[in-house]
């Protein structure tokens, strides 16, 4: 580190009010450590922020002595934007308290909440907000590039139950956006990313859910998985309105008290059915799956809400070494399966699997251009093919596996984007192609208007669309 940095440094770090971490300090390892693995970047500054304020700061900071910025909220997003090398990270986990409001249904969230700590205070009122199947994934980079959840068929994304936001500009103001204030930003905020500013605070609308729920999970071996990818796939469209369906293509069987240790971490196809009815309705709603494809094994049974939600944790701990391709599929073709059928086995870690969210019911009823989401509106799915090493070797096998299964996959896709939350890579296309050519030149011109330097650009950025500029 330059010696004038490191005196600007501990100028800074006297007057803030946060707390400042440097190489070379006892926590510096751990405060610049990202959920994946495989991200080793070391910032020359780490700006842990209590406060709006805070985060003010620190960008003037970087930004007075040529800091390239990165902002960490949950740190849990694939490509580790939330760290860079040599620059300032500002770390927004100080800022994880959540306030509800059940009279109004709303809660209160700090930009470095995880829906962990989300859920934990809403369902002591019986309520809940789209969010995420990983409850230690950060509230903030899931709802700026959408949020699907168990509840998306019931109420959307997390980004349509967005209805304020407090964010720090480029320029350092603090302002408040929702469907009143700074109408624009607002919008841009509901699945534009992490482009327009720091979000140091964030509203959300809540539903009535919980606090016990139903889950059915019914796994087959790759032997009879092509078959229950096609029953899943027609089994799903009779579901009623408080019962909606997850897929977990190649995944492997966990070693859980309810799976036989005959079958553990063997690889094939679930099935998973979330109803909010009566045990009794779910056990209805389900009974069909067993007669049509006998599963190797099942769970029915209530379940907290707040389990539900850290289902799959175990499937990605901290410190999994990660990578991820996605598409959007307007459904499971034949030729699909077929092509699932065919690199499903070929996987080579348990950790490794592809998590098809399908997407109905009320994110369907909202607009194509009334948020900032990356994709069509329209029902169908989104396929995420996520390879998790717990080495080095496994992960490079299964990096390379998913970018073959995806190339594969593409030709049955819709359109050549993707759900942004899961581009693992810098792929300004394909960042281009999600949003569309009308919904990215709007997202261009208020990066413009609020980020001119595209000083916030380690996201799936925008390139801001400034007048007379190149």
């Amino acid at each position: 580190m330059p010696r004038a940095l490191e005196v600007d440094i501990e100028a800074f770090r006297s007057g803030f009010h946060g707390v400042v971490v440097t190489p070379g300090e006892h926590d510096y390892d751990g405060a610049r450590s990202v959920w994946n693995g495989a991200i080793d970047r070391k910032p020359a500054v780490i700006a842990r922020c209590s406060t709006a304020e805070d985060v003010a700061d620190a960008i003037r900071f970087a930004r007075e002595n040529g800091l390239e910025i990165s902002v960490r909220g949950g740190g849990h997003n694939y490509a580790g934007h939330a760290v860079c090398d040599d620059g300032l990270m500002i770390d927004l986990s100080p800022m994880n308290g959540v306030a509800v409001d059940p009279g109004a249904r709303v809660a209160v969230c700090g930009g470095g909440a995880t829906w962990g700590d989300l859920d934990a205070a809403t369902q002591e009122h019986g309520l809940a907000t789209p969010g995420g199947f990983i409850s230690h994934t950060g509230i903030a980079g899931l709802t700026l590039g959408g949020g699907i959840g168990w509840l998306t068929k019931k109420a959307g994304l997390s980004c349509d139950n967005l209805v304020g936001a407090e964010v720090v500009t480029a320029d350092q103001r603090i302002v408040r956006a929702s469907s009143t204030e700074e109408p624009d930003l607002f919008w841009a905020l509901r699945g534009g990313g992490g482009n327009f500013g720091v979000v140091t605070s964030f509203e959300f609308a809540l539903h009535e859910v919980g606090p016990m729920v139903n889950v059915g999970l019914f796994f087959w071996g790759l032997d009879r998985g092509a078959d229950a990818l096609r029953f899943g796939r027609d089994f799903i469209k009779t579901l009623p309105p408080d019962a909606t369906s997850f897929i977990g293509a190649a995944l492997s069987a966990p070693p859980a008290p309810f799976v036989p240790e005959e079958y553990h971490f063997l690889p094939g196809m679930a099935l998973l059915v979330m109803g909010l009815a009566s045990p009794e309705e779910h056990a209805a709603i389900v009974a069909p799956i067993r007669d049509a494809v006998a599963p190797l094994f099942e769970l029915v049974t209530p379940i907290p809400y707040v389990a539900l939600q850290q289902m799959f944790n175990e499937s990605a701990e901290w410190g999994t070494l990660g990578y991820e391709k996605s598409l959007y599929l307007d459904d499971l073709s034949d030729d699909v399966i077929s092509v699932i059928a065919e690199y499903a086995p070929k996987k080579q870690s348990p950790l490794t699997f592809c998590p098809a969210f399908v997407m109905n019911g009320a994110f369907c009823a909202v607009g194509d251009e009334e948020t900032a989401f990356g994709g069509s509106r329209a029902e169908g799915y989104v396929f995420n093919i996520a390879a998790h090493g717990p080495t080095p070797d496994l992960y490079e096998a299964d990096r390379a596996w998913a970018r073959a299964f995806w190339e594969s996959l593409r030709p049955h896709a819709r359109g050549s984007g993707s759900y942004v939350n899961f581009i693992a890579e810098q792929d300004e296309d394909r960042v281009r192609a999600s949003y569309g050519a009308t919904k990215y030149e709007r997202l261009a011109r208020i990066k413009a208007a609020y980020d001119p330097d595209n000083v916030f650009h380690l996201n799936a950025n925008i390139v801001p669309k400034v007048p007379n500029r190149s």
